[in-house]
């Protein structure tokens, strides 16, 4: 028997020791770097100390402000109480499948979806995206992705020993990657090409045109393509566009959908992606070694709306409507504003500085300078141009209080005097 003693001269565990590298070895959370999100957060927390009395402005929010449809909220209150719904959904229930083929069919006209083969449901975007590079990707092979962009599938790719190869959107090509320019990047390694319209932040919605020449050069060098369509129902001015509806999307490319952006049902952790079957079937196969599958209930839930063009239109309006009213705001401000394709942001180029004489090498130094000293939160990006993303997302106290937000924004701007 161990002399209790001993335990006194044994050594502690050293955890930093046992980290993998993918995720910083033994430096792992010893850096003092601060991100982003955390800037603006610190920075938000800073204002509302220093401005106890003055209502945060939030335009960084990046998730809907309004909660799921009523029939979708109804639909989950009855589907709870069944207990056929109580078991492990795995890979997805043939209800909500045949309700994502319907909806693709209705919303973009792709109507040769096989429900059981070539759709399967996930728990969000997110993790599909994570799952994609376990799918395609081995030490060595690489990928390409759109930047500024959601950085999922390129963190898990290098988490898989993988390379990275960035494609800056530029104001100059319309916020789309020139196809041209990557003809002349070794490609030889290159698996997957991460792309995502209609766009975060940019706001860029695809055309017919576009996704057609994304599909030739896919198909000349053998890379399949991951078209995000978080926002795919979020359209102004033209009709919705899947690329799964064009000649050869569908072998050429898997899209993910999402419920969280169509539907205001962020946090309920639905989607599912579309595609070739064995495309598909890879995902389903990581997948199964994955999770579970999202619970039956919110797959049932998500039935009964998905397929709705009205409900689906009614949350499109709300946000057309507040995007107009931004637009004006921001033009009224000095800024380059415009209304987007698609999505609930408005991407302008970020102000060189502001009254007093004061100057900013960089969007995040005029973000940080709206919020604490304007008390207005903006999301900055500079990973290809100095742009600031403003959300038509802002709380507000219903619609009729939209019009307060939007006054107080322009009163608040044109005090900063802004410089561009």
């Amino acid at each position: 028997m161990n002399n209790p003693c001993d335990f006194e001269r044994q050594e502690a565990m050293d955890i930093q020791k046992l980290f993998a590298e993918r995720i910083g070895g033994a430096q792992f959370g010893q850096s003092t770097a601060i991100y982003k999100f955390e800037k603006i957060k610190r920075a938000k927390r800073a204002a509302k100390e220093a401005h106890p009395d003055v209502e945060m402005l939030d335009f960084g929010v990046g998730e809907p402000d309004q909660m799921a449809p009523r029939a979708i909220r109804q639909a989950l209150k009855k589907a709870v109480d069944d207990p056929a719904n109580r078991g492990y959904a795995d890979n997805g229930i043939a209800e909500f499948k045949a309700a994502a083929a319907k909806y693709m069919a209705d919303f973009f006209g792709v109507t040769d979806l096989d429900p059981a083969t070539e759709i399967n449901h996930t728990i969000g975007s997110k993790p599909a995206l994570a799952m994609l590079p376990l799918c395609f990707v081995n030490p060595g092979d690489a990928v390409l992705a759109t930047i500024p962009g959601y950085p999922v599938m390129a963190t898990h790719t290098k988490y898989l020993g993988g390379t990275v190869i960035p494609v800056p959107l530029l104001a100059k090509n319309g916020f789309f990657p020139d196809l041209k320019a990557l003809e002349q990047t070794d490609l030889s390694r290159v698996k997957l090409f991460y792309v995502n319209y209609p766009n975060n932040p940019t706001g860029t919605a695809a055309t017919e045109a576009f996704f057609d020449e994304l599909i030739a050069f896919a198909q000349r060098h053998n890379i399949l393509i991951v078209q995000d369509a978080a926002y795919a129902t979020l359209i102004y001015g033209r009709p919705r566009l899947s690329i799964l509806s064009r000649l050869g999307g569908k072998e050429a490319a898997i899209e993910l959908h999402s419920m969280s952006k169509s539907y205001n049902m962020t946090g309920w952790r639905l989607g599912f992606v579309a595609g070739a079957v064995r495309t598909v079937a890879a995902v389903a196969e990581v997948k199964d070694n994955v999770d579970s599958g999202q619970f039956k209930a919110i797959q049932m839930a998500a039935c009964a709306g998905i397929a709705d063009v009205r409900l689906s239109e009614k949350i499109r309006a709300h946000y057309q409507k507040r995007l107009r009213g931004l637009v004006k705001v921001l033009k009224g401000a000095g800024f380059k504003a415009k209304m987007p394709g698609g999505t609930f942001y408005l991407y302008v180029p970020a102000p060189k500085g502001a009254a007093g004489g004061r100057t900013f090498a960089n969007a995040e130094e005029a973000s940080q300078f709206l919020i604490k000293e304007h008390c207005i939160s903006t999301v900055p990006w500079d990973d290809a141009g100095a742009y600031l993303r403003f959300g038509a997302t802002f709380e507000s106290a219903g619609r009729a209080d939209d019009a307060r937000v939007l006054e107080e924004l322009g009163r608040r701007l044109a005090q900063a005097g802004l410089v561009f």
